[in-house]
């Protein structure tokens, strides 16, 4: 049997434009004699769809371009994605409003729609909801013969059960497995992917392809990674990560098959932030981006991942000097823009922020300054970059980083301005790994950006250590209450100081309703803020706070302050 598979990028609710690439494809694998082309999980829809499935004329939409397609096709049959109506018996008349569509791979050949295949393994954890969207299918044996050969077709979550579709589809004797995918990615996930695909083809007997989508829609990334497996659980043929590819292998000899090397999990990571960034400028008809260049390194890595993803023209970076602002940072602004090769600006704001002090001066007679006048500075930044965006149109990055996120070392209506933050599922130990890992490519973020002490310089010779533990300490904490979900206790038994754990795990919790009015950004570890880690925002439990002598909750601080950074940090 010989194989096509296309790993491309497509674009929800796209029909014309995800048709016309679905087509090309087709024409290629037809002219180069594959018996069966395979294209990625809701191909025809983009993926995921979300709420768009509950409207009917999405469904229809859906289902004509498939039929439109079929009318096309030839001698070659293509496997293809789609949101399918389902039947009667696919839903109780208690949800039948909610579920009356399936997550389907139509078979097409010969001008017509040959069969279709119902996803049975729904996922409804992490970033899918697809319980919430679709009726499972009730065939999991379901086979069908292509080019006189008996195939298994599955869909993505399919292949991840132990006594899933595709093993039933060998026993009830299929001679390949076929299993198309729109699998997001996180770091590391591509290894342990294709271990379980090695794993499902060697128990299966039988050679295993699996094709995936690949490109960034909106938090979610698809790294491609496309894999076909023999029946001895070798790999054959690996389609490079985050960018387009299409491959056809004769499983009868697979001697010619491409192997490309997985990425290191610096490159996988910045290609995620790459593929992520370019997604959703290009798909929301964004003409480029600007930001601020402090001179810090977060928002030195963001530019230079900007950069890569879109090209120096189409990036806008622009310094905001106060009072507060050391000569380093525009200097190391200034350089990283040089190295780059993008616009760069300088817009002091002295006088703004003066202005805004007058006006206030009579409301805030009598008080001192605090995180007030601090935070005065952030919000005419995040002023300043929204109206360069709404007079000359580029979208304002986000240049905060997962732990500041966490703990809400952050100023809502200020740094936190943006319409996308790219690195916001990135914790700042990363960020540093990250800016040397680039640097070896070409240095481009000034050595003095990387090894300064990270300042917010909103007030004279301020430090991020002033306010929060020492970042390595920090993000192993958070690594742990965040991703491993543990409690307070076991991360303190994990060796980490009581009170510093406490205050942290409560500048977390209190900190979601600044998260929850931020910029969307890449999903790049195993649980990301939003789609993956949803908490009320209204909310009692905090697992920071002890209870006292006396009753009363109190938090633990270092000073047993309740106001701890997480309120209202910066």
């Amino acid at each position: 049997m010989r194989v096509a598979g296309a790993q491309i990028d497509l674009t929800v609710g796209d029909f014309a434009g995800n048709e016309a690439k679905i087509a090309a494809m087709m024409d290629w694998g037809e002219a180069d004699g594959a018996d069966v082309l395979l294209l990625p999980e809701l191909a025809v829809t983009g993926y995921p769809p979300e709420d768009l499935v509950l409207r009917h004329n999405f469904v229809r939409n859906s289902v004509d371009c498939v039929e439109r397609l079929a009318r096309r096709s030839g001698e070659m049959t293509t496997v293809v994605g789609f949101v399918d109506h389902t039947t009667p018996s696919h839903f109780s008349a208690v949800d039948a409003h909610e579920r009356r569509v399936a997550n389907a791979a139509a078979v097409i050949q010969g001008g017509r729609v040959q069969g279709i295949y119902h996803k049975m393994a729904l996922p409804n954890y992490g970033v899918f909801d697809e319980d919430r969207y679709f009726a499972p299918g009730d065939n999991p044996a379901q086979v069908f013969e292509i080019g006189g050969v008996t195939c298994g077709i599955s869909i993505c979550e399919d292949v991840w059960l132990d006594d899933g579709p595709p093993l039933q589809q060998a026993r009830a004797g299929a001679n390949v497995l076929l299993n198309i995918n729109a699998s997001p990615f996180t770091a590391g996930k591509a290894a342990t992917r294709e271990s379980l695909l090695v794993s499902r083809a060697k128990d299966a007997g039988v050679p295993l392809v699996f094709v995936n989508l690949v490109g960034g829609q909106d938090e979610l990334v698809f790294d491609g990674c496309s894999v076909v497996i023999s029946a001895e659980g070798e790999v054959v043929h690996r389609s490079p990560q985050f960018v387009e590819d299409r491959f056809v292998i004769d499983l009868g000899d697979t001697s010619g098959g491409e192997v490309s090397p997985r990425l290191s999990q610096e490159a996988e990571i910045w290609g995620a932030l790459k593929t992520g960034l370019a997604g959703y400028v290009e798909k929301n008809g964004f003409d480029g981006v600007v930001l601020g260049f402090s001179g810090g390194i977060d928002s030195a890595l963001t530019a230079a991942v900007a950069v890569d993803a879109l090209g120096p023209d189409r990036v806008w970076g622009v310094a905001m000097p106060s009072r507060y602002s050391s000569d380093h940072s525009i200097s190391d602004a200034k350089e990283l823009a040089v190295r780059l090769g993008c616009r760069f600006d300088e817009i002091p704001i002295e006088e703004a922020h003066v202005g805004v002090l007058d006006t206030l001066s009579d409301m805030f007679e009598g008080t001192a300054p605090d995180l007030t006048e601090e935070n005065l500075q952030a919000r005419i930044r995040g002023l300043i970059l929204m109206a360069l965006s709404n007079k000359f149109g580029p979208m304002v990055l986000a240049t905060g980083n997962k732990s500041e996120m966490a703990v809400g070392y952050s100023t809502i209506y200020g740094d936190m301005v943006g319409g996308y933050a790219p690195i916001k599922d990135v914790y700042k130990t990363d960020v540093h790994r990250l800016a040397r890992w680039r640097n070896r490519r070409g240095e481009v973020i000034p050595e003095n950006t990387i090894t300064k002490p990270p300042s917010a310089e909103l007030r004279p010779d301020q430090r991020d250590a002033d306010s929060l533990p020492p970042y390595e300490i920090l993000d192993a904490i958070l690594r742990r209450y965040i991703e491993a979900d543990m409690s307070v206790d076991d991360v303190i038994a994990d060796g980490f100081d009581t009170d510093v754990v406490r205050r942290v795990a409560l500048m977390v919790d209190r900190s979601e309703y600044k998260r929850r009015q931020g910029a969307i950004g890449t999903k790049v570890s195993s649980k990301a803020f939003g789609r993956d880690r949803r908490l009320p925002i209204s909310n009692a439990y905090r697992p920071g706070r002890v209870v006292g002598d006396d009753g009363d909750s109190r938090v633990v601080g270092d000073d047993g302050d309740s106001r701890v950074v997480g309120d209202e940090s910066r």
